[in-house]
């Protein structure tokens, strides 16, 4: 077992700042050694912040002289790809932020190199780690609700309102809402309900946006509503948007499973709290369910979503820290290209769904 692991991180975002540094930089056995940005000087910022020595503007100087041992990919959608396969030629065990690419042809060859190099690898569906989503799926596994009948997925929010160009916006970069929320609620979808086998989408981008120097570009989407059926003969539908009027909320979440002997909601009311709920066979009433302690390990509930998250991430083994905790222990780690790849096949399936107006099936 090694000592310690040498990260490198491809990325210098809000979201890299919030997210990847905190989380790896609490991990006493992780070493952050490099970092890589297009704009230097904001590489060289966030270096500083977090004591990293070496700044890289080219991914492939740090993969070739950064000396670590894995890498973090943290950039918009069209860059995972590349990166990627460059640190899997490497040797690099890789954490790629999600959706892992821009199509199901370059998850399928990432997650197929990943296997033949035979090294860690990680998708970052952040929901997978936080309390409220765990003992949901806790639940499900212990047979709370028998057979799942029906199932929704729904997160809102309104930072896509204000019509200024993000890369995430244009379809050539990245692949949307879809890509940002909707990679999660498809995700929770195959981790709590089972594969997916038939998909039908409505794709809007409601907002009109200027390119990044004014001209025309094909935008993506900032609404989507996609329908599903599972294997297993489950309904399904998710509901995700950017560009909704929040007021006083931050973001907005629920969960939904309606199943033969039960019923399981997880939603973010008014004050941003999140809240389970439940109810089995003759209940007439949904009821508040506890977390355990075995889930929570000293997180608090009465927290903001963003301050609850960040004590997730930097307290447990969660996200960066469960991705570090394989690599030291060699051991399997969830969720992987794989789950990464199942995800993409969906979007992908969405998108020509969109296009053609009928359902579009999902090979097993």
């Amino acid at each position: 077992m090694t000592e310690h692991v040498r990260v490198g991180i491809v990325g210098t975002s809000w979201w890299a700042d919030m997210m990847y540094l905190p989380s790896l930089q609490s991990h006493s056995q992780a070493e952050i050694v490099a970092i890589c940005g297009r704009d230097r000087d904001r590489a060289t910022e966030i270096a500083s912040k977090y004591s990293i020595p070496q700044v890289f503007t080219d991914y492939h100087e740090l993969i070739g002289k950064g000396d670590v041992q894995a890498l973090v990919v943290a950039t918009p959608d069209d860059v995972h790809y590349p990166v990627t396969m460059a640190a899997l030629d490497a040797g690099l065990h890789v954490l790629c932020e999600k959706p892992m690419a821009l199509n199901t042809q370059q998850a399928r060859e990432m997650a197929e190199k990943a296997a033949s190099v035979g090294i860690k690898n990680m998708i970052l569906f952040t929901n997978r780690w936080m309390p409220h989503v765990r003992y949901l799926h806790q639940l499900v596994e212990e047979g709370y609700l028998g057979r799942c009948f029906h199932c929704h997925f729904q997160h809102f929010g309104g930072y896509g309102r204000e019509g200024n160009y993000q890369w995430k916006w244009d379809r050539q970069h990245g692949l949307g809402i879809l890509g940002d929320l909707g990679a999660h609620m498809i995700d929770l979808a195959l981790w709590c309900v089972g594969d997916i086998s038939k998909v039908s989408a409505n794709l809007k981008a409601f907002v009109k946006r200027p390119g990044p120097e004014g001209q025309s570009f094909e935008p993506s989407n900032d609404a989507a509503m996609l329908q599903l059926q599972f294997a297993n003969g489950s309904q399904g539908s998710i509901h995700v948007s950017a560009v909704a009027h929040m007021a006083d909320r931050f973001m907005e979440q629920r969960f939904v499973l309606y199943g033969e002997d039960g019923t399981l909601e997880v939603a973010s009311p008014l004050n941003g709290k999140y809240v389970i709920q439940g109810a089995r066979h003759d209940e007439d009433q949904l009821k508040p369910l506890t977390i355990p302690e075995s889930i929570l390990q000293g997180v608090g509930l009465k927290t903001s979503p963003m301050d609850h998250m960040g004590q997730v991430f930097t307290k447990q083994s969660a996200g960066s820290r469960t991705f570090i905790d394989a690599i030291l222990n060699d051991q399997p780690v969830t969720p992987n290209f794989t789950d990464g790849m199942k995800v993409q096949e969906v979007i992908d399936a969405a998108f020509t769904a969109d296009e053609q107006g009928r359902w579009i099936s999902i090979e097993s």
